[in-house]
């Protein structure tokens, strides 16, 4: 496949945030759901966990298939199947809709996973900047996910969120189609085949579950990070409302800015270093929090520091990965991003437990413990991440 031009580039960039983040639409619009349905919160709450539920599903279950399906093909199959979701959602009037539209936007929203691995094998000389630049566009579509819907909610109503989504979507297909050459299928087995093949990548690949146990670490860190803060600036000192809040996420937008940096130092072959680096700003992070608890100014630094060397471990990790086999590309992207997802529960979880038995202490103690172990994992293997 032919380098891919700036232009291509940026729609792909923009197809892949606008795909993912219909994912985390319903989270600021979850009472006027709940209000224009008669139900409690939590019936309404359990859109988001549908919409999870589903990415994961799609992430083992389709995205493997842009090693056998031609990926321009496949990704028109999964904006067609967006476009309805959304729609179903929309004009939704029964709850039981409602949850299966959020359920199958969840599902077809992983087009972000297939486009990446479209993205790496394209250009092969800038892997590295042409990922992190297509996964940049993945974030800011996250960031800015949040306060686009509370804002088409406050002027229009939740529905409009999904109605304008789908034409979205329905834009950037079109682009997609029109602008891309078509790559060829490499898997020539059977679904289940491919199945079986992609856990196999664990297995083949010393490097794969290396980079796949990184990100499991830090994608825990991070999540540990975010639910237990929301515990910490809700009680005494702070006890601070939950949009204020909300508003030291858009301190995050950081990371994505500093995500293409990353993508550069990958394609110089420096990956060990980028990644040692990007893992001790994380630990770095963790110990300011640590050191100066109560101190506001410091949770600021927190939240700059963790999300760009959180963000800066995945683009070149993704690089990397992404340099073991270009025929199954789609494969080895699904164990990473599987791990990582489950690095991300694991973290969820077990932080909670650490905030019940011990508090703030006990939980950023166990978030530098993840980020020691980062640390440890990249550099006892830095032989063979070159």
């Amino acid at each position: 496949m032919a380098p891919l031009s700036r232009t291509q580039i940026f729609i792909m960039a923009a197809t892949a945030g606008i795909s993912v983040a219909n994912v985390y639409y319903s989270q600021p619009i979850l009472g006027a759901i709940a209000h224009s349905f008669h139900i409690p919160a939590e019936k309404a709450g359990i859109l988001t966990v549908l919409a999870q539920i589903g990415y994961g599903m799609g992430l083992f279950f389709i995205t493997p298939a842009g090693d056998m399906i031609e990926r321009k093909k496949l990704i028109l199959y999964l904006q067609a199947g967006l476009i309805a979701s959304l729609l179903l959602t929309g004009f939704s009037t029964h709850l039981w809709l409602l949850y299966a539209g959020s359920l199958l936007t969840g599902v077809f929203s992983v087009v972000a996973q297939v486009i990446l691995p479209m993205a790496a094998s394209a250009g092969k000389e800038k892997r590295g900047k042409t990922v992190a630049q297509v996964f940049t566009g993945i974030l800011a579509g996250i960031l800015v996910a949040r306060v686009f819907s509370g804002f088409v909610n406050s002027w229009l109503g939740w529905q409009y969120v999904y109605f304008i989504s789908a034409a979205l979507v329905l834009g950037t297909t079109v682009l997609m189609q029109a602008d891309f050459p078509s790559t060829p299928e490499r898997f020539t087995g059977t679904y289940a085949g491919l199945l079986q093949s992609t856990v196999a990548q664990l297995k083949r690949f010393s490097l794969l579950r290396r980079t796949a146990l990184t990100g499991m670490l830090a994608f825990g860190t991070l999540s540990a990070f975010w639910v237990t803060l929301t515990f910490y600036l809700s009680g005494a000192p702070f006890n601070y409302s939950t949009p204020a809040i909300g508003m030291f996420g858009l301190l995050a937008v950081a990371g994505a800015l500093m995500a293409p940096v990353f993508g550069k130092l990958a394609d110089k072959g420096s990956h060990s270093r980028s990644l040692l680096f990007s893992t001790g700003i994380t630990l770095l992070a963790i110990l300011i929090l640590k050191l100066f608890p109560g101190a506001v100014i410091a949770i600021w630094v927190t939240v700059i520091l963790l999300d760009v060397g959180i963000q800066a471990t995945q683009v070149t990790n993704i690089a990397v990965i992404y340099s073991l086999d270009h025929t199954a590309n789609s494969r080895i992207n699904t164990v990473y991003m599987t791990s990582y997802f489950i690095g991300g529960a694991l973290g969820t979880w077990l932080s909670i437990l650490c905030w019940k038995a011990g508090g703030w202490p006990l939980s950023t103690t166990f978030m530098a413990t993840l980020s020691l172990l980062a640390i440890i994992n990249v550099y006892t293997g830095k032989r063979s991440i070159q």
